[in-house]
């Protein structure tokens, strides 16, 4: 059983007792229990979010090539987490996702058809109409939105369910303020 605490606590960077509890709740199956500690963190992360995130670190990354890289504002609420690791290792891997994934907006709503011109006109052109080229549309936009994005390093998470296990563990509210994505 402290076998299975341990892992799960690497995992989730859950603390024993909310593990324990977890592990209990789902008679000892890691999979249910990882399922609880996960709702359980999105719902503690839910009330952190309108909390005023004043702090944060701007960071910055390079792709191995030389040829793309990204600077990140990421907030959170004291400058002591700012300074923890997790929040630096948050912050690096957010880097890499719109290094490696190319998002033009944080959230779905800030990406506009403007944004889109060349990839709507070229579904235009193929002879995409009406509901489908709408439903298309908002495909994109989902493809291009930073938080809905699958994480590169672990897929079955989006960017926003990584953000907020991160809040879950550390406590504070975080949040993407801006990026910026450069290529050669």
């Amino acid at each position: 059983m402290l076998k299975l605490i341990k892992e799960i606590r690497e995992e989730t960077g859950a603390g024993v007792v909310d593990v324990k509890k977890a592990l209990d709740e789902a008679s000892g199956d890691k999979g249910k229990a990882l399922a609880i500690l996960k709702e359980k963190g999105l719902q503690k992360a839910d009330k952190k979010a309108n909390r005023i995130a004043g702090e944060g670190v701007i960071v910055s990354y390079i792709h191995a090539d030389g040829k793309s890289g990204a600077m990140l504002k990421l907030l959170c609420e004291t400058d002591f987490v700012a300074k923890n690791s997790d929040f630096q290792e948050l912050a690096n891997d957010i880097a890499m996702q719109i290094v490696a994934m190319n998002p033009l907006g944080i959230l779905v709503e800030d990406i506009t058809d403007e944004m889109l011109a060349e990839e709507i006109s070229e579904l235009k052109e193929s002879g995409l109409e009406g509901d489908d080229l709408q439903n298309k549309i908002k495909e994109l936009k989902r493809e291009k939105a930073l938080y809905v994005q699958p994480f590169v390093k672990n897929p079955e998470l989006t960017i926003e369910e990584l953000i907020k296990g991160k809040i879950a563990a550390i406590g504070e509210n975080i949040k993407v303020d801006s990026f910026v994505k450069m290529d050669i």
